[in-house]
């Protein structure tokens, strides 16, 4: 819930406040997949009128991170399991043609700025902000894309890893719980380091292993968790 002070920076900033502050609250599970988001309770949240409130909404549409039903009410995306396999394949082809294009292409002013992400996300690591983690990882990963120098590959990547960012929370809980955090920055670095060596091979069988380590902790924090009050459904 919104405080006083929240309120009165929402009532200057209006539809942009509301976006970032559910975005952020979806992303970290704070709102849980299905949760209603309705207008009117909204409004009062924020102290605002429903024009704004529905205008987040919108983006936030367009983030696929909120889905508008039939009858015309929003609720909070549900996590599509059924299609995570199909979602870690294309995830996996978009991480590995990335990171083997930055290998081949990169430059000294990637390599400086996909270290100053990894130190980023080291230093998020360290906070224990699975938010703050989210974010550095992704900014890694497109840095990474970044030296990659295609645009539509990159572009794919990013939707794909901003999709993802909500299983990644759950992965983070995982690794966390089976003091494998480690295994994070090691990757990543190691991922650094092959694209600094231009060892392309390297830096394709890095980036398909980050993609496993992913895919098989999701599945087992589904394994341990599937009964908790998360709306998991398959299309």
């Amino acid at each position: 819930m919104a405080d006083e002070a929240e309120i009165r920076h929402a009532k200057g900033t209006g539809w942009r406040f509301v976006y970032q502050t559910l975005h952020d609250e979806i992303l970290s599970l704070v709102l849980e997949p299905g949760a209603l988001l309705d207008e009117t309770t909204l409004a009062e949240r924020f102290g605002m009128s429903r024009s704004p409130i529905r205008e987040a909404l919108i983006r936030l549409s367009g983030d696929d991170l909120v889905v508008t039903l039939s009858n015309r009410s929003t609720i909070v995306a549900p996590i599509d399991v059924l299609s995570f396999p199909k979602y870690v394949e294309a995830l996996d082809v978009a991480q590995r043609m990335n990171t083997r294009l930055a290998a081949e292409l990169r430059s000294e002013a990637d390599l400086k700025a996909i270290a100053a992400r990894q130190a980023e996300f080291e230093a998020a690591v360290k906070n224990g902000n699975h938010l703050l983690m989210s974010e550095a990882n992704k900014q890694f990963h497109m840095a990474i894309a970044s030296a990659g120098r295609n645009p539509y590959l990159a572009a794919f990547y990013e939707r794909l890893l901003n999709q993802g960012r909500r299983m990644l929370h759950l992965h983070f809980d995982y690794i966390e719980r089976s003091n494998d955090s480690y295994l994070l920055t090691d990757e990543h670095s190691e991922m650094l380091e092959a694209i600094r060596a231009r060892d392309v091979e390297r830096a394709d069988a890095l980036a398909h292993a980050h993609t496993r380590q992913f895919r098989d902790n999701f599945i087992e924090f589904m394994k341990e968790n599937y009964s908790q009050n998360f709306s998991f459904v398959g299309k």
